[in-house]
C-alpha cells in the first residue's frame, strides 16, 4: 500500500480526495492527512498565486515526512473584484477561516454590482511532490456567478453564494458526489490521478 500525504487538516478536503481516488478505482493508495503524521513546522502561505502556495506546502510536507505529498491552494476569483479574493479567500475578512464573515464582506462589496457582472470562478491548484522525484502542478477552474443571498448548507467557504454555470442551485445545495464531479478541486484532482496511479 502506497501512502500519500494530503498536506491539510481539512477533513472535508481529505474525504474529497479519498472519494475521488476510490471512484477512479485507484487501489493500493492510502491517503493520509497532517493529523496522521508527526507535526512539523508549516511555512505561512506567502506566495502571490495559488501555484506558489500549493507547491510550497507540498515541498514542506514531502521534506518533513518523506512521503509523496499533495497540497492544494484554492479560492474564489470574482470578476468585479479584479480576481480577488483569490489567494486571500480564506482570510478575506482579515481573520483566517471565518466563512460567514468572508461571505458577508463579499456580498457587501458586490452590493451594487448588476447580475450580469457577478461572474467568477472557484480555482484550485494542486501540487504533488515526490521526495527525490517529480513535482507536478495542475489547475482546475469552476465558473459561475455570485448570488446575492446564501442558499444551501453543504460544503464550506463560499459555496452558499456560488452558483455554478449551467445550474440554478448553489454549490452548497449539491450533494458531495455532484460537487466532486464538477468542482474546481475535483477537476484538478482528476488531472493529478494519472500521476498518483504511477505511485500505486
Amino acid at each position: 500500500m502506497t501512502r500519500i500525504l494530503l498536506a491539510s487538516r481539512n477533513a472535508k478536503k481529505l474525504r474529497e480526495l479519498q472519494r475521488i481516488v476510490a471512484a477512479e478505482g485507484l487501489s493500493g493508495i492510502e491517503v493520509l492527512s497532517l493529523d496522521d503524521v508527526p507535526a512539523f513546522p508549516e511555512a505561512p502561505e506567502t506566495a502571490p498565486d495559488f501555484e506558489g502556495n500549493a507547491l510550497a506546502k507540498a515541498r514542506d510536507a514531502a521534506a518533513a515526512t518523506g512521503l509523496p505529498s499533495v497540497a492544494d491552494d484554492s479560492g474564489i476569483s470574482i470578476d468585479a473584484l479584479n480576481g480577488m479574493p483569490g489567494v486571500l479567500s480564506a482570510r478575506w475578512c482579515g481573520k483566517h477561516g471565518d466563512d460567514e464573515a468572508n461571505i458577508d464582506l463579499v456580498l457587501g462589496q458586490l452590493g451594487d454590482v448588476p447580475d450580469e457582472r457577478r461572474g467568477g470562478a472557484f480555482v484550485s491548484v494542486v501540487a504533488l511532490v515526490v521526495p527525490g522525484g517529480d513535482e507536478v502542478v495542475v489547475r482546475g477552474e469552476w465558473p459561475g456567478t455570485i448570488r446575492r443571498e446564501r442558499s444551501g448548507a453543504n460544503g464550506f467557504g463560499y459555496d452558499p453564494i456560488f452558483q455554478p454555470e449551467g445550474y440554478d442551485v448553489t454549490s452548497a445545495e449539491m450533494t458531495a458526489e455532484q460537487k466532486d464531479s464538477l468542482s474546481h478541486r475535483g477537476r484538478a484532482l482528476r488531472l493529478l490521478l494519472p500521476h498518483l496511479g504511477k505511485l500505486a
